[in-house]
């Protein structure tokens, strides 16, 4: 089994008008074996269609800038990478692992727009729910301060998608023995 711990960033704004549909901006992520060991990385800007003006508020908060997504393909071309990275299509063992739904959802979203199958994004867990199931917690936490329960450092750009990626494999690793899939 291939875990793939990915994270996802995309377009917002500050107070999000509901005409306005995010699409995915980067795919950051991280491959690991049944060990937990890291095999590989992917790290993809992707250039919007709908809106390819990036918020002043989505650029602030990502650090992602106009230029870093005028400079990307679109969608359909990095999704193809993305999937060929992880096996895809050569029938590889694999399972996404997300912090919450929403990278899943995405994904999923995405994968319609552009008119592409999404059926490969359904070997998925939800590592938020899981991990607030294993420490009996009441409400959500974000990645950060799961990261810090367990007493680990955050490393890199928080709303990065390779380092939201990076410490979500960190975490990850704490309960490789413990994850339902």
């Amino acid at each position: 089994m291939t875990f793939i711990i990915f994270d996802l960033e995309a377009t917002c704004w500050e107070f999000r008008p509901p005409q306005m549909v995010q699409e995915i901006i980067e795919i950051g992520a991280l491959k690991l074996d049944e060990y937990g060991e890291e095999q590989d990385r992917f790290n993809s800007f992707v250039k919007p269609v709908i809106h390819p003006q990036l918020s002043p508020f989505c650029q602030k908060l990502t650090t992602i800038t106009q230029v870093d997504i005028n400079r990307a393909a679109t969608f359909p071309k990095v999704c193809e990478r993305f999937m060929d990275w992880i096996g895809v299509h050569n029938d590889e063992d694999y399972l996404l692992c997300s912090w919450g739904g929403f990278d899943k959802r995405m994904l999923i979203q995405d994968c319609k727009l552009h008119r592409m199958d999404y059926d490969w994004v359904e070997p998925h867990i939800n590592l938020k729910e899981q991990y607030h199931e294993i420490k009996r917690l009441h409400r959500t936490r974000s990645l950060r301060h799961a990261i810090e329960v367990e007493g680990l450092s955050f490393e890199g750009t928080y709303h990065r998608g390779i380092s939201d990626a990076e410490n979500l494999a960190k975490l990850f690793v704490c309960y490789l023995d413990v994850w339902r899939y």
